[in-house]
């Protein structure tokens, strides 16, 4: 028997926004939640007999180890407390510092040099392409527990074709960052405020060679930070409206998708999300289809962003 075929024997109930996720509730309110990554998988719920239930059916039907509460999972540390749950990824990312060599290296309190603008350096000399991949994809991989370091990996990434020094020293800048702050991670206080809220920002043509602008997000659950996101834009922007426009529909449509997540975890929001955004303009094109010669050119797809704040699933705002 494969585990999700268990999971459907047993009334769990599988979200069809996230295959990985399975809710099982009963006519009492209590809940279970699963989630499950190919052999491992972590569960809680609110009741302790459904707890301990499945945990001896789990047990009767596979080989399973029960690890206890969770401290680790997936390269994730996982503290709980009284004070709530601090995730983070001290040990691996003192594994990549030791990796690439870079445990002497000094400290630096930002990941890029403000201002920076790296581009294609045609005439620069080249470095081991294999040893550049896998730092830029060592470091993806911690981006699960910091946002902080999104942009900054990202773009160094955007040049894993032909690395060359000047894309290698970025890299290593960001490890330089890291060394600096190995105990980062994200801290989930108890909170009766469970609110889901957005913020989206971009650059505008920040990329030198192609011109195309990087947009960014963040979503929060109450006081932590569960979704972010900084991604080159797939077309070349006109103004800083414009570019502000295409990232807070990005920035929607992981919304509507986290809404969705939390009403099959029986989180439902009755008011719609807020997405905050410091372009007064882009706020005012998304509500008013009458600025039409600003947006005619704009693809179709992010309009999309409209329909969300017609029918009251999204709220722009307004923040410095």
């Amino acid at each position: 028997m494969t585990k999700p075929n268990f999971f459907v024997q047993e009334n769990f109930e599988k979200c069809p926004r996230e295959h990985t996720l399975f809710v099982k509730q009963t006519d009492q309110g209590n809940i279970l939640i699963v989630s499950l990554y190919v052999n491992d998988l972590i569960y809680t719920s609110n009741n302790e007999e459904m707890f301990e239930s499945f945990k001896a059916s789990m047990k009767s039907k596979f080989a399973m180890t029960d690890l206890g509460r969770m401290r680790y999972f997936l390269g994730v540390e996982i503290k709980q407390s009284d004070s709530g749950i601090f995730i983070y990824q001290q040990k691996y990312a003192q594994d990549i510092i030791l990796k690439f060599g870079m445990e002497n290296c000094n400290k630096v309190c930002s990941p890029i040099v403000p201002g920076n603008r790296l581009m294609k350096d045609e005439n620069g000399k080249t470095v081991d392409a294999t040893v550049y991949r896998q730092l830029t994809g060592s470091l993806m991989y911690l981006l699960a527990t910091r946002p902080d370091l999104a942009f900054s990996v990202c773009l160094i990434a955007i040049y894993m074709e032909r690395p060359t020094k000047l894309n290698l020293a970025a890299a290593k800048r960001v490890l330089r960052y890291i060394q600096d702050t190995l105990n980062f991670g994200i801290l989930y206080t108890r909170s009766n405020d469970c609110e889901l809220k957005g913020w989206t920002d971009s650059d505008y043509a920040g990329d030198i060679d192609d011109r195309k602008s990087t947009s960014g997000y963040v979503y929060m659950y109450g006081n932590g930070a569960i979704s972010w996101s900084s991604k080159k834009q797939a077309i070349i922007t006109l103004s800083t409206t414009e570019v502000e426009y295409v990232a807070a529909a990005s920035c929607a449509c992981q919304g509507v998708w986290l809404r969705r997540i939390l009403e099959q975890l029986k989180q439902t929001h009755m008011t719609g999300t807020t997405i905050l955004c410091d372009n007064t303009s882009s706020i005012k094109l998304s509500k008013n289809p009458v600025m039409h010669g600003r947006c005619k050119h704009i693809d179709v797809r992010y309009h999309f962003l409209r329909d969300l704040i017609k029918d009251g699933t999204v709220e722009m705002s307004f923040c410095s």
